[in-house]
Parts: structure tokens; C-alpha cells; sequence
């Protein structure tokens, strides 16, 4: 019997030291400085309220200082988004550098080395990530000190144990630049991508491919379960293009006013689905000009 505890105790600590190593990454050793301009910060600003602030902005505070991620199973342990004000005790930007930001949007690794899944934008422009830093560096009410904690991340064991097996940061990628606005479909599937189209709408959050996105289960034909309002469950739509359960009898204006008024041609659309009113009708109708190109996928999905 002594043995039998003696060897689960060794079990636990093996699987406590895999995880550990498992979550623990090398971090960025580069010097580099963001480039600010007036139109840095209003190009950051459209960014960080199309990309970030669906998790991060927090409507009580109206700023970006976190909110709990009730689409973690309990299980895990309770989450929550990180406070991106200028908080010193409580905000991400000013214990990173430039660099450290950067590469934590690259690779998904923090500066301590640790690996955060729902960071990561592998793809992502060094252009947009210089001007997403400028805004957060800025002084826009947005991201003005919040130091009221929202809450503190904790895991459980299994939760870290998860992610410890999940752990995968992406490889570091260098000049990576934004498709020019005069080709609407690369613009579009570069959105889809980096706005996290979708992430919520395929299979599962699970399941994403952050390097190749359109190898992601059920690549955009919906079904992932989301918390809706007052806890609610809420099924992510289909956006292929196929005509009986996508939007491909979507013309481009019933797209325009889906994303950024949130009614589709037969619903209002429900949070967590956000208003994408900061991005421009130009990457709008990218994003449809994309979407009207994949693979339509039959996938009905049943909305409550």
C-alpha cells in the first residue's frame, strides 16, 4: 500500500514537471520600438475594437481592462482576459515592452515565458501589430488606467493540465504584410483570419488551426456553442456560402449591415456576436468578397 501511494505521488509530480515544461517558452530577446504617427493610433484603434475588445473591453468600465471568459469550461478553473489599460498594477502594457508585445502576438508566448492559446496571430501584419501597440501605448479613455481587478485567472489542475498538453506556440514570422486593399479576397481571408471570424464560426474553439486557419474543423460552417447573454447557450452561424444554411443568398449590403448592425435578413443578431462597427466598408466587403469564395458547407444550425 506504501508503494502504491509512493508511486501516485511520483505519477503527480512527473505530470506536474511535464506541464510546467510543457507552458514554459523561450521569450523574445529583440529590441524593437513601435513607430508612432497620428494615423498609427487611429489604424490601432480600428484593430484593437475589431480583434481585441470582443474579450477585453469591458462595457461596465468602458474599458479595455477584462472581463471573465465564461466559454472556459468550469472545469478548468475560472479566466479571465487580461486588463490591456495602462493600470501599472493591474495592466498587461506597461510591464511589456514593445517587443514583448509583439512577440506575445506572434507566438502566443508572455513575457514570462508562458504560452496563452488565445493570443496568438501567427499571420497577423508587422504593420498591424505596430499600430495595435500604439494604441494601447496611447492616451484614448479606452485604455486610460483601470485598477480595479476584474478578476484573477486561476486554473485547476486539470485546466493546466490541458493546457499543458495543448501547448503549441507558433513559430516567430518576420515582415509579414497586410494584402493590399485592391485585392479584395486576399484582404478578406486575411480578416477572416486575424479578426477571428473564425474562431467562433466552425467546429469548436478546441479545435482551431492558428497557423493554416481554413484547416480548422468545420472551417466557418458554424455549430461552435458559446455563452450568450445571462449565461444562455449560443450556437455560431454558418458564413459559408452555401444557399440553405450559410449566407449565400447574402447580397454584399445584407453582409455590410449583418457585421456592422448587427441584423441579418432575418434576425437580429445576439451577443456574444459584437457589432464590427470599426471596421471599414472597404474590409467589409473583403470579408464577403472571401467568404463568397470557400467552399459552401451544408451545416445547419439550430439558433434559439
Amino acid at each position: 500500500m506504501k508503494f502504491r501511494s509512493l508511486a501516485i505521488i511520483g505519477f503527480i509530480i512527473a505530470v506536474i514537471l511535464f506541464i510546467s515544461c510543457k507552458t514554459h517558452f523561450e521569450t523574445t530577446k529583440s529590441d524593437y520600438k513601435a513607430v508612432v504617427s497620428t494615423a498609427n493610433f487611429n489604424h490601432g484603434k480600428n484593430l484593437v475594437f475589431s480583434i481585441c475588445a470582443g474579450c477585453h473591453y469591458n462595457r461596465g468600465l468602458k474599458k479595455l481592462a477584462g472581463n471573465p471568459m465564461d466559454d472556459v469550461p468550469g472545469i478548468a478553473g475560472k479566466v479571465y482576459s487580461a486588463n490591456l489599460t495602462q493600470s501599472k498594477t493591474n495592466g498587461i502594457a506597461p510591464k511589456y515592452t514593445d517587443a514583448q508585445l509583439k512577440y506575445l502576438l506572434k507566438t502566443g508566448i508572455s513575457r514570462d515565458g508562458r504560452f496563452m492559446s488565445y493570443m496568438l496571430r501567427p499571420n497577423m501584419a508587422d504593420e498591424d501589430i505596430n499600430d495595435i501597440i500604439v494604441f494601447l501605448r496611447s492616451d484614448d479613455p479606452a485604455v486610460s488606467a483601470a485598477d480595479t481587478t476584474v478578476g484573477l485567472t486561476h486554473y485547476s489542475f486539470i485546466g493546466k493540465a490541458y493546457l499543458g498538453f495543448k501547448a503549441d506556440p507558433a513559430s516567430y514570422r518576420s515582415n509579414v504584410k497586410r494584402p493590399s486593399d485592391n485585392d479584395p479576397v486576399a484582404l478578406g481571408r486575411y480578416l477572416v483570419d486575424n479578426v477571428g471570424c473564425y474562431h467562433c464560426h466552425s467546429k469548436s474553439l478546441k479545435s482551431l488551426n492558428s497557423i493554416n486557419p481554413e484547416q480548422t474543423k468545420g472551417y466557418l460552417a458554424g455549430g461552435a456553442t458559446l455563452k450568450g447573454e445571462q449565461g444562455s447557450e449560443i450556437a455560431a452561424s454558418n458564413i459559408t456560402p452555401d444557399k440553405n444554411t450559410g449566407i449565400g443568398n447574402y447580397t454584399k449590403a445584407d453582409f455590410r449591415r449583418a457585421l456592422k448592425d448587427g441584423r441579418s435578413p432575418t434576425r437580429t443578431l445576439r451577443p456574444p456576436m459584437e457589432k464590427f462597427d470599426h471596421l471599414t466598408d472597404k474590409e467589409v466587403d473583403a470579408i464577403y468578397a472571401y467568404l463568397m469564395t470557400v467552399p459552401p458547407k451544408y451545416h445547419a444550425v439550430k439558433h434559439i
